[in-house]
Parts: structure tokens; C-alpha cells; sequence
């Protein structure tokens, strides 16, 4: 393995735990609703570490941008509306949908496969077809009007 695929490597897995991080962060809000600095703060004591700038990079993102994202998810449901998605489900989505518009040096096919796959280990498997399925569409709606 060359030293660049090992860097590369080991920069997608530190990205992938990152993200991780945003999804876990994201989630409990949905619950908590309290301010995502509180959330913040709790999760750096319990862990006894600093969250990642990545991770930080995310949530900040999703939160500033949510209406925008969740408009986007919308969109693209059929025979759903948005209050139906599962809570995991959603929330990977959002990160996903938030990375295709702002993060331009993460690929959309990552962005899409990292939120299948977040679903996939916190939900039921089938629930990652369906993300898969709404993120392919957000993806072409994007890429069609030049947001992506």
C-alpha cells in the first residue's frame, strides 16, 4: 500500500468517525432539544475529549441550514411526508444532504453511501434502501439546477 493510500485511508476513516460524531450530536438534539452547545459540552465531558472540527463543521452546517435540508428531503418523499422518516433516518440524511451542498471536496456518491450506512448500523436495513432512494434523488435535483 502506498503512503498515499494509507493517508487517504486513514483520512476517510477519521472523516467517517467525525461524521459519526455529527450524527450521534444531531440525534440526541431531536430529543433533548436542548441547544446544540449544551449537547456539545456534555458529550466532550462524558467522553473526556474534544469533538472534531469536522464534526463541529457538520453540525453547525445542518443546524444553519436545516429548513433548506429538510425542504430538500421533502421534495423528494413520495407517499411520505417528513414526520414519518425515522428519527435515524433522518438525521443521516441530513448530514448527507448538507455535505452534497456545502462540503464540495466530499464526493456525493460518500456522502450518499455514509448516511446508507449509518442507517444501516443504528436502523433496520431496509431503511437504507429508502435513504439510498431519496438521496439518489436529491442528488439528480442538484445536480440539475447546479447546487451540488
Amino acid at each position: 500500500m502506498s503512503d498515499h493510500s494509507k493517508k487517504q485511508g486513514s483520512w476517510t476513516a477519521a472523516r467517517r468517525e467525525e461524521r459519526k460524531q455529527a450524527f450521534y450530536l444531531l440525534f440526541e438534539q431531536i430529543f433533548r432539544q436542548d441547544d446544540m452547545k449544551i449537547i456539545i459540552e456534555d458529550a466532550e465531558q462524558a467522553r473526556d475529549t474534544e469533538i472534531g472540527d469536522y464534526t463541529l463543521q457538520v453540525v453547525s452546517g445542518v443546524e444553519q441550514n436545516k429548513e433548506e435540508i429538510d425542504k430538500h428531503i421533502s421534495d423528494n418523499l413520495r407517499n411520505w411526508t417528513i414526520n414519518r422518516i425515522s428519527k435515524v433516518s433522518l438525521t443521516a440524511m441530513r448530514i448527507a444532504v448538507y455535505e452534497m451542498i456545502y462540503e464540495k471536496d466530499v464526493p456525493v456518491s460518500v456522502s450518499i453511501n455514509e448516511a446508507v450506512e449509518l442507517t444501516k448500523e443504528f436502523a433496520v436495513p431496509k431503511d437504507g434502501s429508502f435513504v439510498n432512494g431519496v438521496l439518489a434523488s436529491i442528488s439528480k435535483q442538484l445536480a440539475k439546477s447546479g447546487e451540488q
